[in-house]
């Protein structure tokens, strides 16, 4: 099966005490049509399944120092503000039955600027601290 599982990445204890969940609460915190564009675009990818997803430019590989990192892109409201889900394509999970499209964190910036060098550090540090445990950690 080529499909993705899709999870979202929980830190564990060790790394946070709160054991949080930072994909899932920056989707909390968009408005409701971003959330729903978002949950609708991780299922078309997930279902693709990811490495052979093309179109609407809103799934991209990311590149240099990100690389391994897959950035979905939603823009909307407030003032084309730019919406974005910072995920992992992961084939080596024990104990999970197929590869899992796992969601590190989110982040959002105004229309046409980019995110800080210090910004893409904290999703690395994610990234990470994602694959130093096996079995990995959803919530």
């Amino acid at each position: 099966m080529d499909a993705f599982d899709i999870q979202y990445f929980q830190r564990t204890k060790a790394n946070d005490p709160a054991e949080a969940v930072p994909g899932f609460e920056f989707l909390e915190s968009c408005p409701t049509a971003i959330r729903a564009k978002f949950q609708v675009r991780l299922i078309a990818v997930a279902e693709a399944p990811p490495h052979r997803f093309a179109g609407g430019g809103y799934w991209e590989a990311m590149h240099g120092n990100m690389a391994g990192i897959y950035e979905l892109r939603v823009d909307g409201p407030p003032s084309r503000t730019h919406y974005r889900l910072f995920c992992v394509l992961d084939r080596e999970n024990v104990g999970q039955p197929q590869p899992v499209l796992a969601i590190l964190t989110g982040m959002s910036k105004p229309f046409r600027t980019e995110f800080s060098d210090r910004q893409y550090a904290k999703v690395r540090a994610l990234r990470d601290e994602y694959f130093a445990d096996n079995p990995r950690s959803f919530c």
